[in-house]
């Protein structure tokens, strides 16, 4: 097929890529594709980003790039007809916590800049507008009154320091001032002076006059009214008679009212981030740490004696809890009495002490003293939470900022509502022309930025939420929208699975925005699995055959509708329908549950749910419907309060003796060293080092286990500390990465690697993939260290991870192939006990092909007599499900409603739930 241009590769050989040559259309929308491990992300990330980069940074001064990280140059020969890269991928790196949804996207310096110009100020005592006058506004509102009107304008006289009242009025009174007034009456200064009327509310008459409107009054109120905000330290008070009643009225150059003083609302006003504008209580962070009651309790069915207060625990600490035993007897404390039962007079004592009695906080002020020794630091934060700032409840800015106001709403108020009730908000904003025309460009801007957010499916987000705590989708298709703002033209855009944490609804609209990026003169890359968005796509590259060794190879390039029928390749058997996940023939059944009654999380709306034991179980609905607040932040969180600290919750009921722990695997990937691999994390390396131990050539050399570590000194090469590899320097140049002289890449020192087991030595078995290390072990004389590696080894293969090799370092896995080895080490442990497994999202980076494969696995814990629980938007997962708890119908405020449980034909069969709409296409 030819183009018109096109992105010329040849001999890409990064990480498992095999020298691979490969042309990419430009101006079109593209998705790789292909199994676990292929070699999607090398293409794309590894080779087109990183040469782009490069390119790019290249391009700059020496000065400049210097304070650029290194950059290696991809393993290729050559790559022609690049234009400028930008990669989203997830692993983003959030470097200020204060980031949230609207600053991320430059929402919020618009939000500021228009509540600047446009925001009224609302007095919080009596919730008027407060303005502030110029003569010419006094003068308007005097000439409203009828002709004959009589009108006093008076002015505050201040107290000053230097001289006292006689002398001040005396001072007026010279330079032709005659009147003052008092208790609303009116008196001659000099009668003044000489009587006992003085005090501090006294009002100098600046201008007394009858309501008319010529020339001659106006130049007259002009005068006067300019003398009396001149002496009233820009106020005056302009009293009235009308129908023979006295009215007062208070006007002021600045903002006043109700006895308090506004700011002039600024940009600077609404910047949390700024310390002059934000809560000087949190500092602009919305939350504080504090010591928290249950980390410090965390069994209230414990005594003191028992050790119910667990900082006081430890034998250096625990003089403390002696201390108090010992002083309480006077007060008649009981100490043997469980805290749940003590009354609020015994908790008080326990907490505030009395007198030579030292409590809680006397113990927390103690060790707040000694916080430069990093013991002390580490101990006193284990204690503290995180609770919203009592001073701004949560809003990060000084208050002055909240009285500033646009139809009622603050800056605070916008930002707390969700993306969709913003969106609608400003559509219904009526303004008045004058701040029609100051707004217009502003409301443009903001506009078009949330509606791109609206877009790509994140409508239930709110403004304020933190950018840290967003799901690794959710800041990719953030990035995706401020690209969208932006505009850019001409450029490669490579995403990485957009689709993760996206509900099937939400797909179509996001390929959709995708094609506006295409349209707008770019090159969408999409490196993604789902099976809508490989269907929608002008060109796809399938890599393959297999994952690891066994990929790295293009598979098919071209359109979608010209494939190869008879390929060896599963994404296009997949798609062809030749390879399917099928349906259950018949589900599980189960008559035992644990329940949780009244879950109201953030947005859940306070239902109770059953969840079933000793099968799969999976939590469906729409992205913010609740599932991650009902399943992480409430069944969860309930289940290890339960199980690890014995703490009774009335919220939990059911079987709850029928499962003995719980585990929780969620998307976090596993920590990446260079010391990190699969041998290591699944703990088969330590029966391996003790093979090798147990060698006569090791026992003569005095070499034990430990020895055996490429951690510890006494094994591993000193020369590179156990890296393998040199790194050299270079200052402005990227550094040189280089196999060490003295190990050769090994680790170890000679004498270690002499060290053989059946003709290895402990370089050689980390050399081997899963599969050569099988077949290595089960060759071997069976006993206790064979049987934990063959069944370590057996899990990273019943998941797929055959390829793999045992020393491989963990920065060369993918996201995929990182929670398959999360899963392998689950199912290696040796759990005797009903365990309850939840996993969020574990399809995430997987191939169909893959999740055939960890459903294997998900079916081998439920044989062993485990319960699984999966927040999932999957459908392959989804429909073969034992149960199915489906939430909605929305997200955000509009959901967290309980939609429907059941099988999925019957939620398939559920007219009021979205998932149940695509389910039906499955079957």
């Amino acid at each position: 097929m030819v183009f018109e241009s096109n992105i010329i590769i040849k001999g890409a050989r990064v990480n498992n890529l095999k020298n691979i040559n490969v042309e990419i259309p430009l101006n079109k929308f593209i998705v790789i594709t292909g199994l676990s491990g292929s070699g999607k992300s090398s293409l794309a990330f590894d080779t087109l980003y990183a040469e782009g980069r490069r390119r790019y940074i290249e391009s700059l001064s020496v000065h400049i790039r210097q304070f650029f990280g290194k950059i290696n140059k991809p393993e290729v020969d050559f790559i022609s007809g690049l234009p400028p890269v930008i990669a989203i991928n997830r692993k983003v790196k959030i470097h200020n916590p204060r980031s949230t949804v609207a600053t991320s996207i430059d929402i919020y310096d618009y939000l500021c800049t228009l509540f600047a110009r446009i925001g009224k100020i609302i007095s919080p005592k009596s919730g008027n507008l407060v303005r502030k006058y110029q003569p010419s506004d006094l003068i308007d509102e005097i000439l409203q009154y009828p002709n004959g009107t009589l009108i006093v304008l008076l002015a505050q006289i201040i107290p000053q320091t230097f001289c006292s009242m006689k002398e001040q009025l005396t001072i007026l009174m010279h330079e032709g001032f005659s009147r003052v007034e008092i208790n609303n009456e009116i008196y001659y200064i000099e009668k003044i002076i000489e009587s006992d009327l003085l005090s501090n509310n006294i009002y100098l008459v600046i201008d007394r006059l009858i309501v008319n409107n010529n020339s001659q009054t106006i130049s007259r109120l002009f005068d006067s009214v300019e003398t009396a905000f001149f002496r009233g330290n820009d106020s005056c008070i302009l009293r009235f008679c009308v129908d023979e009643k006295f009215f007062l009225k208070e006007f002021s150059r600045k903002f006043r009212a109700d006895g308090i003083e506004f700011e002039d609302p600024t940009s600077l006003m609404f910047n949390f981030s700024n310390p002059a504008s934000a809560c000087s209580t949190c500092k602009g962070f919305g939350s504080i740490l504090k010591i928290s009651e249950k980390l410090i309790i965390p069994d209230t069915s414990l005594s003191l004696f028992n050790n119910a207060v667990a900082c006081w625990k430890e034998d250096k600490m625990s003089k403390w809890k002696q201390d108090f035993i010992k002083k309480s007897a006077q007060y008649k404390f009981p100490i043997y009495c469980p805290y749940e039962k003590l009354t609020q007079k015994e908790k008080k004592l326990l907490w505030h002490g009395k007198e030579s009695l030292c409590g809680i906080d006397d113990f927390f002020k103690n060790i707040e003293k000694k916080l430069y020794k990093i013991q002390y630091k580490i101990f006193y934060n284990h204690y503290r939470e995180k609770i919203t700032c009592p001073t701004c409840d949560g809003k990060r800015l000084k208050s002055q900022a909240l009285y500033v106001k646009i139809k009622g709403k603050s800056i605070a108020d916008l930002m707390a509502m969700s993306i969709k009730n913003i969106i609608f908000f400003f559509e219904n904003l009526q303004l008045s022309n004058y701040d029609s025309q100051i707004a217009k460009q502003l409301l443009i801007e903001i506009n078009l930025r949330l509606q791109f957010l609206n877009d790509v499916g994140l409508g239930y987000l709110t403004l304020d939420r933190f950018f840290s705590t967003l799901s690794s989708g959710e800041m990719q298709r953030v990035n995706l929208a401020i690209l969208l703002s932006n505009s850019l033209v001409g450029s490669l855009y490579i995403l990485d699975e957009p689709t993760v944490g996206l509900h099937s609804k939400d797909i179509a609209l996001l390929i959709k925005v995708l094609r506006k990026l295409q349209t707008l003169g770019s090159t969408v890359l999409v490196v993604e699995h789902d099976e809508k968005f490989i269907r929608s796509a002008d060109y796809i590259l399938d890599m393959g055959t297999g994952s690891g060794i066994y990929g790295g190879k293009i598979i098919y390039q071209g359109k979608i509708d010209e494939l190869n029928m008879i390929s060896k390749s599963h994404t296009i058997r997949y798609l062809t329908k030749k390879e399917i996940i099928k349906v259950p023939a018949q589900r599980r059944k189960c008559i035992n549950f644990i329940g949780i009654k009244n879950v109201r999380k953030n947005n859940l709306k306070g239902f109770d749910v059953l969840f079933p034991l000793n099968i799969i179980t999976v939590v469906t609905g729409v992205s913010g419907s609740g599932k991650s607040s009902l399943v992480c932040d409430e069944f969860y969180e309930n289940l290890k309060q339960y199980y690890d600290y014995n703490k009774k919750n009335i919220n939990l009921y059911g079987d709850l003796c029928f499962i003995n722990s719980v585990e929780f695997i969620n998307q976090d990937v596993i920590e990446r060293s260079t010391r990190s691999n699969p041998a290591i994390y699944i703990k088969i390396f330590d029966e391996i080092r003790k093979l090798f131990a147990k060698q006569p050539l090791a026992k003569q050399l005095h070499f034990t286990s430990s020895h055996f570590s490429f951690n510890l000194k006494g094994g591993r090469c000193e020369e590179c500390k156990g890296y393998g590899i040199m790194t050299v320097k270079m200052k402005f140049m990227a550094d040189v990465i280089l196999e060490c002289e003295y190990c050769h890449g090994k680790r170890f020192n000679q004498n270690i690697l002499e060290v053989e087991y059946q003709s290895k030595n402990i370089h050689d078995i980390l050399n081997m993939t899963v599969d050569e290390a099988i077949i290595f072990f089960k060759k071997q004389k069976n006993n206790s260290s064979i049987k934990k590696i063959i069944c370590g080894l057996q899990s990273l293969y019943k998941l797929g991870l055959g390829y793999i090799k045992l020393g491989q370092n963990f920065a060369t896995l993918s996201l995929g192939e990182n929670q398959r080895v999360k899963l392998a080490y689950h199912l290696t442990e040796e759990k005797n006990q009903s365990t309850l497994f939840i996993f969020d999202e574990p399809t995430i980076g997987l191939h169909f092909y893959d999740i055939k494969k960890m459903i294997l696995a998900f079916n081998e814990l439920i044989n062993q007599g485990h319960t699984i629980v999966i927040i999932e938007h999957n459908m392959n997962i989804i429909k073969i499900a034992d149960h199915i708890i489906d939430l909605g119908p929305e997200g955000g405020d509009n959901g967290g409603y309980l939609i429907g449980i059941g099988t999925p034909e019957e939620i398939a069969k559920n007219k009021n739930s979205i998932t149940g709409k695509f389910l039906r296409e499955k079957f």
